[in-house]
C-alpha cells in the first residue's frame, strides 16, 4: 500500500515538472541555456553574443527606473530577450509581446526592445514580490496591468482595449490615493 503510494507521489513530482516544460512554455525562463539561450549573466539571457550589449543596456535602464521611480526589486530579476520570432516561440509568446512568469523571469520578444517593455515586465516582477505570485493572480486586472502600463511611462498615447481602461482606472485611482500610498493601498484590494 505506502509502496504504491510513494510510487504515486514520486511519479507525481516528476510528471509534474516535465509536462510544465511543454505544456507552459514560458516556465523555460528557468533554464533556457536548455532550449539554446545564451546567458553571459545569470540574470541576463540572449539568443546571440552580439545582442547581449542592448540587452544588458535596456536590462541596466529598466532597473534603475523600476527601483528609483516604483519601488526597489529583491535580487537580480532574470530576464530572458528574444531578437527572433523562433526564440519566442520557444518560449511561448504567442501574440504576446512579452511576460514575467510570477518570479522565475521575463521574457522579451523581438518587438518588445525599447525601455518602457522591460520597465512593464520588471513592474510585474515587483508586483509579485510585494503581494506574492499567486495573491497578485487574484488581484484587479486594472491594478495590474494598469499599474504596469502607467509607471513604465509607456508612451502610447491610447492601447487596444481593455488596456487603456485599465491604465485609465489605475491612473485615477493613483491621484486619488497619492503615490505614496500606493503599495499600501494596492495590498488591500
Amino acid at each position: 500500500m505506502w509502496a504504491r503510494v510513494l510510487r504515486l507521489v514520486l511519479l507525481v513530482l516528476l510528471a509534474v515538472p516535465a509536462l510544465a516544460w511543454f505544456v507552459v512554455k514560458p516556465v523555460r525562463v528557468v533554464a533556457p541555456e536548455v532550449v539554446g539561450m545564451i546567458c553571459p549573466q545569470p540574470f541576463l539571457c540572449v539568443e546571440t553574443a552580439a545582442s547581449e550589449p542592448q540587452a544588458l543596456g535596456l536590462y541596466d535602464e529598466a532597473r534603475a527606473f523600476v527601483d528609483g521611480r516604483v519601488g526597489p526589486l529583491e535580487g537580480q530579476p532574470r530576464v530572458v530577450f528574444c531578437s527572433s520570432e523562433d526564440c519566442a516561440n520557444r518560449f511561448g509568446l504567442g501574440d504576446r509581446s512579452a511576460v514575467t512568469f510570477g518570479t522565475l523571469g521575463t521574457v522579451i520578444g523581438p518587438r518588445a526592445w525599447k525601455p518602457y517593455y522591460v520597465r512593464h515586465e520588471l513592474i510585474h516582477h515587483l508586483q509579485g514580490q510585494r503581494f506574492g505570485v499567486l495573491r497578485r493572480l487574484f488581484m484587479p486586472s486594472w491594478l495590474i496591468e494598469g499599474m504596469a502600463y502607467a509607471l513604465s511611462q509607456d508612451p502610447r498615447p491610447t492601447l487596444a482595449e481593455p488596456w487603456q481602461a485599465y491604465r485609465t482606472h489605475f491612473t485615477d485611482w493613483l491621484a486619488r490615493i497619492g503615490p505614496e500610498r500606493m503599495w499600501q493601498e494596492a495590498a488591500g484590494l
